[in-house]
């Protein structure tokens, strides 16, 4: 049972990762692509830990596991708004439809 819970935790982790990704290759700016890697990425490197937690030996070891998650959802939103702020103090404007 663990493994069959651990194997679709990864699938669906797996799965958050392609979007994340795709929406990296098909978003029109860099305000739109942080955002899809910084949701999508973060929440499937949360299935993927759960499913790593899943099979740890030790409630130790599964709770260093899960305390990943939160230290890289911190750096993310940081690198994040770091990478938007210099976007914005080099002049790129957000997407907005083809709107002139």
């Amino acid at each position: 049972m663990t493994d069959f819970l651990s194997g679709l935790l990864l699938l669906a982790g797996g799965l958050f990762y392609a979007a994340g990704t795709l929406g990296l290759l098909r978003f029109p700016d860099v305000y739109s692509r942080l955002h899809a890697l910084a949701k999508a990425d973060n929440l499937g490197l949360g299935f993927i830990l759960a499913s790593l937690a899943c099979q740890a030996e030790t409630l130790a070891a599964a709770l260093k596991l899960l305390l990943i998650w939160p230290l890289v959802l911190a750096a993310s939103a940081a690198v994040g708004y770091a990478i938007a702020g210099r976007a914005r103090s080099l002049g790129i404007e957000p997407w907005h439809g083809g709107e002139e």
